[in-house]
């Protein structure tokens, strides 16, 4: 065998003895320790109980931990929330519900959605019993992660043990069918909602649900959510607007939403978020004169443009590879004043990518370290990305250096764009090397990245180790999708093995799909059990969140079930918003603004 290949076996044999446990493979010590550097550990060192954490009362290093957690996630650094998590568990302390909600919230905002099921699972062995609070942010996570079968699983069972869904339940699951892209169902969340209890819809369960509307690019659906909020003695605000305004930027009609933007102001004033909707819709027409003639009527409405739709600017002008478009943007920037931030140069870095032209992305890197603006992870991760499109995955990979002297840890995204330089250039023992660094360093694989190792190996021509990676996948608790076998039956097909390329698809095809119709079935308490668990181990406390061992999760998700939920993998333009005079309303209202980048 040459020695190559020789290595490569030796390395998946490796990686294959190894088990997922949290973030971080770990395995017995054995001789092959001090082929990667360690030594052998003969016995470990047992871990030193809190006294007050055991005796199921919370102690105040519990709490202190969490308000820095929570702090975290509202300086938008969710990533470094884990660290004083598992320094938390290291020292010997039990988390608190707030600790695991605060741990959820962080991990929905990273969309490390793949760790959910651990986390309910260490609330299970904890005894801990959850709350509305707890529940409501586990169907945000599934729902933000689009697998809104097991939302409305967590509901059935939230309503099983007791604890009452409130608003945000609702409009929670409301915005989770919106994601993805069931605005039907979402109607249906909405109709389950009561007028006489305090989980009747508010105005922004309304705007919830023309969101779900809109995005479906369902016009005519989201007025008439319009006409029953209106009726409900809800008068819309800027927020409706923006959504239908939204809407028809959607639809690729933003002449219409700008009609609207307009005949608005009679009574309710547009802010900068509703310009920006209209600039970004003509940009994604790539109708830049019209874009740029909007933000010269928002200057002369009395409102100045900010970054965000500069940004938005530079972005149509990017995409049109019009170069010089941009050089104009960048003009009005200064004479307006505005401060360009970190957005306005990755989106330069990021299309100096695409062309393939690495000494312009890093002209552009260098005049932003000059304004004296931090590179953050996304723009690391660009250039990560521009090295490994020009076929140099080393400098690739000292991005990740970089980004540590620099103060920033690199992220499952930035590591994956590595391991696909690798991938591309069929270097695969490198790759395995960056993801065995990776899992080193306590950051998840996700099925993105377990997606490049299968491919890469299937450009390799060595589909038995992409076969391998499916079951290293499974064992670590990522669910394989239809593209993961895909991918693998690609690699079989690659070597002329078309048999196994059907052996692979043929298990695909075992896994059970149903429809989604049932969950709006208020099942029994024991269906719930039954369908959360996959069987009722018969607990005595029913109001515990039972959730399977990992062992179990492996194998539910294998099966292509998850929380007992089978998974399963036309345009409306109306011009009736101008005979709706009754819509304007005096409203006061501010808005946050947010990016429609």
């Amino acid at each position: 065998m040459p020695r190559a290949q020789l290595e490569l076996s030796l390395s998946m044999k490796d990686l294959n003895e190894r088990q997922f446990r949290g973030n971080k493979f770990s395995r017995s010590p054995s001789k092959d320790d001090n082929r990667y550097g360690k030594k052998e550990q003969t016995e470990k060192p047992i871990k030193q109980k809190c006294i007050i954490c055991t005796n199921q009362n919370t102690c105040q290093t519990v709490r202190t931990r969490t308000a820095q957690m929570r702090a975290l996630i509202h300086q938008n650094k969710p990533h470094e929330v884990h660290f004083i998590y598992k320094t938390l568990t290291d020292e010997g302390h039990i988390p608190s519900l707030v600790t695991y909600t605060t741990l959820m919230t962080a991990l929905t905002e990273e969309r490390r959605f793949e760790s959910i099921p651990k986390i309910m699972s260490q609330v299970e062995e904890t005894g801990i019993k959850p709350d509305s609070i707890f529940f409501n942010a586990v169907i945000n996570a599934f729902s933000e992660a689009g697998k809104i079968n097991e939302a409305m699983s967590v509901f059935w069972k939230m309503k099983a043990s007791g604890c009452k869904p409130t608003i945000s339940t609702f409009n929670t699951l409301i915005k989770g069918y919106g994601i993805a892209g069931k605005p039907e169902d979402a109607q249906h969340v909405f109709d389950m909602m009561s007028p006489d209890n305090d989980a009747r819809p508010k105005i922004r369960t309304y705007n919830t649900l023309i969101k779900a509307w809109c995005d479906g690019k369902n016009l005519i659906e989201a007025w008439n959510v319009v006409e029953k909020m209106q009726a409900s003695g809800f008068a819309p605000d800027i927020v409706t607007y923006n959504t239908i305004i939204g809407g028809y930027a959607k639809t690729g009609d933003t002449g219409k939403a700008e009609r609207l933007m307009l005949e608005m102001q009679t009574r309710l004033q547009p802010d900068k978020r509703t310009w920006a909707i209209v600039i970004s819709g003509y940009c994604k027409e790539g109708n830049m004169r019209d874009a740029f003639r909007c933000v010269q009527d928002m200057n002369e409405a009395g409102l100045y443009p900010n970054i965000v739709v500069f940004n938005t600017l530079i972005k149509g002008f990017l995409d049109a590879h019009d170069m010089a478009g941009v050089d104009e943007v960048l003009k009005l920037i200064r004479r307006f004043r505005v401060e360009p931030d970190v957005v306005t140069y990755s989106h330069q870095i990021n299309a100096w990518s695409e062309m393939g032209m690495i000494n312009k992305c890093m002209e552009v890197f260098e005049n932003m370290l000059q304004a004296g603006i931090k590179p953050d992870y996304q723009v690391y991760s660009i250039l990560a990305k521009a090295y490994a499109r020009a076929q140099d995955p080393a400098k690739a990979e000292s991005i990740l250096q970089e980004m540590k002297e620099n103060g920033i840890k690199p992220n499952v995204v930035t590591y994956t764009t590595v391991i696909s330089g690798y991938c591309s250039a069929t270097n695969m023992d490198d790759a395995i090397r960056v993801y065995m660094r990776m899992m080193e360093e306590g950051i998840s694989p996700n099925i993105k990245t377990f997606h490049t190792l299968i491919w890469g190996y299937g450009e390799a021509k060595l589909p038995s180790k992409a076969e391998e990676i499916l079951q290293i996948m499974q064992d670590s608790g990522v669910t394989p999708e239809k593209e993961t076998y895909d991918l693998v039956a690609c690699a079989w097909k690659g070597v002329g093995l078309q048999h196994e390329a059907e052996r692979v698809l043929n298990s695909l095809n075992g896994s059970a799909r149903g429809s989604v119709g049932k969950n709006f079935e208020d099942p029994t308490e024991g269906e719930v059990l039954e369908g959360i668990n996959g069987r009722y181990s018969g607990s005595k406390n029913k109001n515990l969140v039972r959730v399977p061992s990992s062992i179990s999760v492996n194998r539910l998700e294998m099966d292509g079930r998850f929380f007992g939920i089978r998974l399963k993998c036309s345009v409306f333009c109306m011009n009736r918003w101008q005979a709706r005079p009754q819509l304007y309303g005096r409203i006061r209202t501010s808005s946050k603004l947010i990016s429609v980048n």
